[in-house]
């Protein structure tokens, strides 16, 4: 698998559509700019859909990808390392912050486990008969995966890619479900960026001390060493450094981009695989939103390196796809607004004409 072909299937969202909704825009009764970004949105969503005037958002969907790293053990997260499975049964059991949203707004959740390190009985068949091995590899001394099974991740996520566009899912919102994710995504930051460990390295979505903080920058630093050597070929760089799960995340975002199906991502896991996305295709990133800012700076060094603009900055630092999914209402306001405000009452013909007449 080369994931540099996705460059060649991966097209823009069409420019006269988005034109078309600009200048539907500016017909409507609020004067353009009153809305702020709900404009952007709107014509962002328009020029996805190939659709003027835009098509409301009606079957938005969750999607959290779940893995365990082998990097948690050493100490650098808030969880303790192998407890991921725990964060899928409280999601599923309607007790974490994503569930409690999702009910609210109508929106279901699929979780797919990539890499949990738990027995697969533990939790549902539907969540983990996509497994692609149990947790991750040390990546600070170790490959998170063999070559293989980073190509095996990556089908994965471009196969649920294809399930969700040929379902009639409109919108994704994407998230992960893990521990130690954000050590193995910071580590992407920065090798793809050339940024020092201690720039991007930040506390986790649970929170860590000092301490630990140290400890995970550091783990950072030698998992850079074992990156840099492999920067030339994504999937190599995923297997090295990545995770099952951050593995299977860009393939998702890939095949998406290939299916014209928008997504809108949530922390710094997903900024990382959209920034290895990037790599392989440019013009990926112009089906993304970013949903929100995290806070951590691994997060915001990938946002602009993609020139994505968060929709939102509440300090919403729980992951699991909360932050992306409480920007989806806007994005669904944006698409309602411009579709159903009335355009300003024209002059008419007659009136037209009669202005031009010298007195009229």
């Amino acid at each position: 698998m080369n994931l540099d072909d996705f460059s060649d299937l991966i097209e823009r969202p069409d420019s006269g559509v988005r034109r078309d909704a600009e200048e539907r825009r500016e017909r409507l009764v609020v004067p353009p700019g009153a809305l702020g970004r709900l404009d952007e949105l709107a014509e962002w969503l328009a020029a996805a859909q190939a659709a003027v005037p835009v098509r409301a958002v009606e079957r938005p969907r969750v999607v959290l990808f779940a893995g365990d790293h082998g990097v948690a053990g050493l100490g650098v997260s808030g969880r303790a390392a192998g407890t991921a499975h725990e964060l899928v049964r409280a999601v599923l059991d309607g007790g974490r912050p994503v569930s409690v949203v999702a009910r609210r707004t109508g929106v279901p959740v699929r979780i797919v486990d990539a890499g949990l390190d738990c027995d697969p009985e533990l939790l549902p068949e539907d969540v983990t008969r996509h497994r692609v091995r149990r947790g991750s590899g040390r990546i600070d001394v170790e490959d998170a995966l063999t070559v293989e099974e980073a190509e095996q991740a990556v089908r994965l996520g471009m196969a649920i890619a294809d399930e969700e566009a040929d379902s009639g899912t409109d919108v994704v919102v994407l998230g992960d479900l893990s521990v130690g994710g954000t050590t193995a995504a910071a580590t992407l930051v920065a090798a793809l960026c050339g940024t020092d460990a201690s720039v991007v390295t930040g506390r986790g979505g649970a929170g860590i001390d000092d301490l630990a903080w140290m400890r995970k920058c550091a783990a950072i630093r030698d998992a850079l060493r074992r990156a840099r050597p492999v920067l030339g070929d994504q999937l190599e760089l995923l297997a090295a450094v990545g995770g099952a799960d951050l593995a299977a995340m860009t393939g998702f975002l890939l095949q998406a981009s290939s299916r014209r199906l928008p997504v809108i991502l949530d922390g710094v896991v997903t900024a990382a695989c959209a920034l290895v996305a990037q790599r392989a295709a440019f013009r990926s990133p112009d089906w993304w939103l970013a949903g929100q800012l995290s806070g951590e700076p691994a997060q915001a060094k990938a946002l602009d390196r993609l020139a994505l603009t968060p929709v939102l900055d509440h300090g919403v630092t729980v992951g699991e796809g909360t932050g992306a999914l409480l920007a989806l209402p806007l994005l669904q306001s944006a698409a309602a607004l411009v579709a159903e405000l009335p355009e300003r009452d024209r002059p008419a013909a007659a009136d037209e004409e009669k202005a031009e007449l010298p007195g009229g």
